[in-house]
């Protein structure tokens, strides 16, 4: 009974680990409507985000086609070029980011960390020489390591392990840190300390915490998957 009792006990307290784990967790596309993200500039007419499915355009690799969302399958879509930037309401700082994305051929987006340091989204599919512009780059402060993009209009994962600035009062006391960035189980980005935020981003300043930004005014993409894990 004593050892019954125990195993009980010890399931109850991995169930309370796990219950714990998953309040750290954020899931900000709920499957129906773009509740939850704001537009940079509150740009509603500019707007060309939908939630739905994407794949390519079979007459244009150029572009994306979309349908409505179907069940859990629900992906947040640019779904046309020169658009705006979209934002979480939520905020966050030291964080895990998971999630896929698509992009078509020659299209360009971008992942900004807290809304001001953008990992770059390209189709860079077969290129040889990486700049700061391609798939995986911190903009304006490094190139990826490898080329590890898939052909466009194939779904990619990507990983971001992020530190955010640290700040006593309105002081700065220690800079932004990007731990590692994989696409498709390749590093392509490791230990990059980041001294200020990228252009482009939602504020232009540094804070401690801030929310997670997808580009839509350059090129349609698409992003799925999306976990936003509180360290």
């Amino acid at each position: 009974m004593r050892k019954m009792i125990c195993a009980i006990a010890a399931a109850m307290l991995c169930a309370a680990g796990v219950a714990q784990a998953a309040d750290n967790v954020v899931k900000p596309i709920n499957g129906k409507d773009l509740g939850g993200w704001k537009l940079k500039g509150d740009n509603t007419e500019k707007s060309h985000w939908m939630i739905g499915t994407a794949q390519l355009d079979p007459k244009d690799a150029t572009k994306l086609v979309t349908e409505p969302a179907k069940g859990e399958k629900a992906e947040l879509i640019n779904a046309q070029g020169a658009g705006v930037d979209i934002f979480t309401e939520e905020k966050f700082g030291d964080c895990v980011i998971e999630l896929e994305l698509m992009v078509p051929k020659n299209s360009n987006s971008g992942i900004y960390l807290m809304g001001e340091y953008e990992v770059q989204v390209l189709d860079s599919w077969g290129r040889e020489k990486l700049t700061q512009g391609d798939f995986g780059a911190l903009y304006s402060y490094a190139e990826p390591k490898v080329n590890a993009s898939k052909e466009p209009g194939e779904w990619q994962s990507v990983r971001i392990e992020f530190s955010a600035p640290k700040f006593d009062g309105d002081k700065k006391v220690k800079n932004a840190f990007v731990h590692s960035i994989r696409i498709n189980g390749k590093t392509v980005q490791e230990n990059i300390e980041m001294a200020k935020q990228t252009p482009g981003g939602l504020t232009g300043k540094e804070c401690a915490e801030g929310p997670l930004m997808f580009q839509g005014d350059h090129g349609p993409v698409a992003f799925r998957n999306i976990h936003i894990i509180r360290k």
